[in-house]
């Protein structure tokens, strides 16, 4: 038997035929039953939904019950369960559930990049439909929750068909219908095939959505994509602007970031600056315009192409090609550095300009990858993974997420195996023609020795010999500074002698690129082969001057190594070896017993860098700074991550807290929580001798991610023992930064292990940044005491204190508290004026987060006296949040807007939000506790609106016992977050 509750209630038996229900209060019955098929509801809820009035008594109830059993027959079972009932039917049978399974199977077959499935499944979920859902349900709590969340579905399922079909529309495709089973209705049977619509043919329907949701933009931007596709452009840029309009004049909220993306790819701008371009090329491309035309189509319909082959064979140099032919956002990131799975989401991250976490702390222990997913969910972005063969299974899962979660985003990767993903398309990349190899010979051995002349019989002769792979005629025509064409000819007949004869299998080809490796580095002197071998050790390449000491040579050396290509010149002096290069000279430094002393060399180097650079990220020398610990982030974590292995714990310990500041400051701190993790087992429970303070930030950096939580509860007793060793009275110690980040984690504590009093003593510590965090960290023990007066003069004296030292980081957190200060005494223009400075600040730090963060609160000062603006800030800073993938920004722009639709008595629109933003929140992060009793709060409200005073005695008692956690009481707390009064009256009565 099926059922229908998609429309009026209906029910079929197997043959077709209609069975008759009866009146309205049996099939209102039985469509509480199929709501969830299989699962109780409890009869004191079917009698409440049954009417207005309810059913009159448990014994009418029941009536209705045997009636409904008697009008199925056997082929349905109704069943009494404990207090309720549940009917026994297959999930399948309900044509809402089959309609989710199928939208959800459509939305999968879209994200994989099958758009000819997705276009099927999607029209049959939605032929289902025969008009409003649960049309006949009472009008009900529970019945108007059910109906509006399958009518999103619909409307959703509605979007991804039409883009579906957009993908498809240019070929003119024929999609076949799926077949029904048997039993399905008659009435609902489609037609047995559908061409799918051209472009112009979706725009009626898409304007007709884009006018019965006017402020829903993936309709527009639909509208805007079909319109471009079929060439009216200038119809596409005026779609936006009436869409960019509706949302200033109804919201006042600017258009999304993704829409506005859309906006800047029609007027033909260039892409974000953000995200890492593919790396600049050096040398002409030969010999691959089909295969980069072949690729380049595919990306037109495919949303994920992997470029296979053996090493050498030109994958990476296809893809850079590849992606410099888009029009688009494009973000490269190459992965052959990556050690193992476990960094890869941090490695996006930061290809992508983000940070693992905000300035302020906002994001708390956020997974990388729900930071990417937050980031990329409707961007339009193609996203380049170079050299992922030693992480495929990891690659694998992250991209297949990555596409089911993003709609718009593509990936094209280069590895020696596929992924083995659904909607993946493998292209085999193979050695050059003939023609081709000649040709990519005689440019490359010109620009080696000028006048070159050889006859083509021998040049085609060498490539042969070569297999044709471009990465060994490239390293074979280097050769060319120091030999003749004929003496090179001649060694790579001896050389190659065994594996030029015949057929090669792929596995032959790399064994032959690996000989000319090997004949290239053996024609090196004995310093160049040291000093190759031990640049081995560095991950990403290395500045000049890094690689003079690491590798222990000479400015000359180095010269000759990149002459003769074995490490490559790419601008801003730093240098890098090709991963085929690198692979086979790690082998000949482990080979050489020199692994060990190089590794410690690099780990040298890399904590003096840091030593060097910690105490001027506090200072006006930051902006200079950053930049050079950011090109230097993955051999710092190699560094990192070896002394560990290699059990040297003093190194790790000083290098963990040198580079903390700057792990700090750009959000990164998650990428080394797990060495700090690791490296923590390894100290035990007691720190070694003089390395207290290190110890103490070790832990805080392993704290900064949730799989890091067991260790912080294990450490934290003696960690803080030890900083306050490291720090006594007014003394000072080596990290000024971690006092600061001490107190703030142990803020929320029941007991904060002295934090509090262990950064206050050093209001009088002769190192300036203490003195100005311990004046920061004093102006909340003033706020816990009720003295606002008092702890707004530590404020501003806290934030005279980072200014003069040029810091921008504690300069900015300041002047946000000082704003709240401002905003609670009902000071608007000052605290929009405070707030202001501070953005201007994380401005030029680069943080989007923090952006976000700030224009939330100027959002919270502006909403009494001018919601509109509110609205602009609390837009903007969603916006912001998802291009920087922070779910916390996310949700404190979203409890902003709750906060503004319950102002407008929207009450539906207002919980919405608010339960969107409190799923977001984590409430273990201190920096998040503001944000969760407003949320809180605002969902109290939202239930005392309606008259359900239990639900809003339920979250009153739980804002109060998150602002508890604020450390001054709850009226106080509540006030100093800005809350109007009645409601600090409300939550502080709980």
């Amino acid at each position: 038997m099926r059922f229908g509750i998609l429309g009026e209630t209906r029910a079929w038996r197997d043959d077709g035929a209609e069975v008759p229900l009866g009146g309205p209060s049996r099939r209102a019955l039985l469509a509480l039953l199929l709501l969830r098929p299989g699962e109780a509801v409890p009869a004191d809820r079917l009698a409440n939904e049954l009417g207005p009035h309810g059913a009159p008594s448990a014994h009418a109830l029941q009536s209705q019950v045997s009636r409904l059993r008697a009008a199925l027959g056997p082929a349905a079972v109704i069943e009494r369960t404990g207090t309720g009932y549940r009917i026994v039917v297959a999930d399948d049978d309900v044509d809402a559930c089959r309609f989710e399974r199928l939208a959800a199977e459509g939305r999968a077959a879209l994200g994989e990049g099958d758009a000819r499935r997705a276009v099927t499944l999607l029209r049959a979920a939605l032929r289902l439909w025969r008009g409003p859902a649960l049309a006949e349900l009472p009008e009900s709590e529970t019945a108007r929750a059910a109906a509006v969340r399958l009518e999103e579905l619909r409307l959703a399922a509605q979007e991804d068909r039409i883009e579906a079909e957009l993908r498809l529309g240019e070929h003119h495709a024929t999609v076949p219908e799926p077949a029904l089973e048997p039993h399905e209705p008659a009435p609902e049977l489609p037609e047995p095939h559908e061409s799918v619509p051209e472009p112009r043919e979706l725009v009626p329907e898409l304007r007709e959505l884009v006018g019965r949701h006017p402020l829903r933009e993936r309709p527009a931007a639909l509208l805007m994509r079909a319109l471009a596709a079929c060439g009216e452009q200038a119809e596409a840029l005026v779609v936006f602007e009436e869409t960019r309009r509706r949302l200033a004049e109804e919201l006042g909220a600017d258009p999304s970031a993704e829409l506005a993306g859309l906006h800047r790819e029609l007027l033909s701008a260039g892409p974000s600056p953000s995200p890492a371009a593919p790396p600049a090329q050096l040398t002409s491309f030969v010999g691959r315009g089909a295969e980069l035309a072949e690729v380049g189509e595919l990306l037109r319909t495919a949303r994920l192409v992997t470029l296979t082959g053996p090493g050498g064979v030109g994958k990476t140099r296809l893809s850079v090609e590849a992606a410099a032919a888009e029009t688009g956002e494009v973000c490269f990131a190459e992965l052959a550095a990556l050690r193992d799975g476990a960094g890869l989401a941090q490695v996006l991250l930061g290809a992508l300009g983000l940070r693992q976490n905000g300035l302020q702390l906002a994001g708390g222990p956020r997974t990388p990858v729900e930071r990417l997913v937050t980031a990329l969910s409707d961007r339009a972005l193609l996203l380049v993974l170079d050299n992922c063969e030693h992480l495929v299974e990891e690659v694998a899962a992250l991209v297949a997420r990555l596409l089911a979660a993003c709609p718009r985003l593509r990936v094209l990767a280069t590895s020696r195996e596929p992924l083995g993903i659904g909607g993946e398309h493998v292209r085999q990349v193979r050695p050059l023609d003939g023609e081709a190899a000649v040709r990519l010979f005689t440019d490359r051995a010109r620009a080696a020795r000028r006048g070159f002349a050889a006859g083509p019989e021998l040049v085609r002769r060498i490539c042969a010999a070569l297999d044709d792979l471009p990465l060994a005629i490239e390293l074979a025509a280097a050769r060319l500074r120091t030999l003749d064409v004929d003496d090179l000819a001649g060694r790579l007949d001896d050389l190659l002698a065994v594996t030029a004869r015949g057929n090669r299998t792929p596995d032959r080809r790399h064994r032959t690129l690996r000989s000319v490796v090997d004949w290239s580095w053996a024609l090196l002197s004995e310093s160049e082969q040291r000093a190759a071998r031990r640049f081995t050790v560095f991950a990403g390449g290395a500045t000049t001057r890094a690689a003079l000491r690491v590798c222990d040579t000479d400015e000359d050396t180095l010269e000759s190594l990149v002459d003769k290509s074995l490490l490559e010149s790419v601008g801003g002096g730093r240098l890098r070896m090709l991963e085929t290069v690198r692979a086979y000279g790690a082998e000949r430094l482990a080979a050489a017993g020199e692994r060990a002393d190089a590794r410690r060399a690099h780990a040298r180097y890399f904590l003096d860098l840091a030593l060097t650079a910690d105490p001027r990220l506090r200072r006006a020398e930051q902006l200079a700074w950053l930049p050079v610990l950011v090109a230097e982030h993955d051999n710092v974590l190699a560094a990192l991550r070896r002394s560990v292995e290699a059990r040297e714990v003093d190194t790790a310990l000083r290098l963990v807290a040198a580079a903390s500041a700057y792990l700090w400051i750009r959000g990164v701190a998650a990428s080394a929580a797990p060495q700090a993790i690791a490296l923590l087992d390894a100290v035990g429970d007691a720190p070694p001798r003089g390395l207290g303070e290190e110890y103490a930030t070790c832990v805080l950096v392993a704290a900064s991610t949730a799989a890091g939580r067991p260790a912080w509860q294990r450490h934290r007793a003696a960690a803080g023992k030890a900083l306050a060793a490291a720090w006594p009275g007014t003394l000072a110690g080596r990290y000024p930064a971690a006092l600061l980040l001490w107190m703030m984690r142990n803020a929320s504590e029941a007991e904060s292990h002295g934090a509090y009093e262990l950064v206050r003593a050093q209001r009088d510590s002769p190192e300036p940044w203490a003195r100005a965090a311990a004046l920061y960290v004093s102006g909340f023990g003033e706020l816990g005491t009720g003295d606002t007066a008092a702890a707004e003069r530590a404020f501003d004296r806290a934030a005279d204190g980072f200014r003069a030292l040029g810091d921008r980081w504690g300069a900015a957190l300041t002047l946000d508290v000082l704003a709240g200060l401002a905003s609670g005494r009902g000071d608007r223009a000052r605290a929009v004026e405070l707030t202001d400075r501070a953005l201007a600040l994380t401005d030029e730090l680069g943080a989007l987060d923090d952006c976000a963060d700030l224009l939330v609160n100027r959002g919270d000062q502006l909403a009494a006296c001018d919601p509109e603006a509110a609205r602009a800030d609390y837009a903007r800073a969603a916006g912001l949040a998802r291009r920087a993938g922070s779910p916390a920004g996310l949700a404190a722009a979203l409890r902003g807007l709750g906060d503004l639709a319950l102002l407008g008595d929207d009450l539906a629109e207002a919980e919405r939000l608010y339960t969107d933003a409190l799923e977001r929140i984590d409430p273990h992060w201190v920096k998040s506790v503001g944000n969760r009793v407003r949320t809180l709060a605002g969902l109290g409200r939202v239930a005392e609106a309606r008259g359900d005073h239990a639900t809003a005695r339920a979250r009153y008692r739980q804002s109060a016992a998150s602002a508890s956690a604020i450390g001054s009481s709850v009226p106080d707390a509540l006030r100093m977050l800005g809350l109007p009064e009645p409601v600090v009256k409300a939550v502080s009565a709980r």
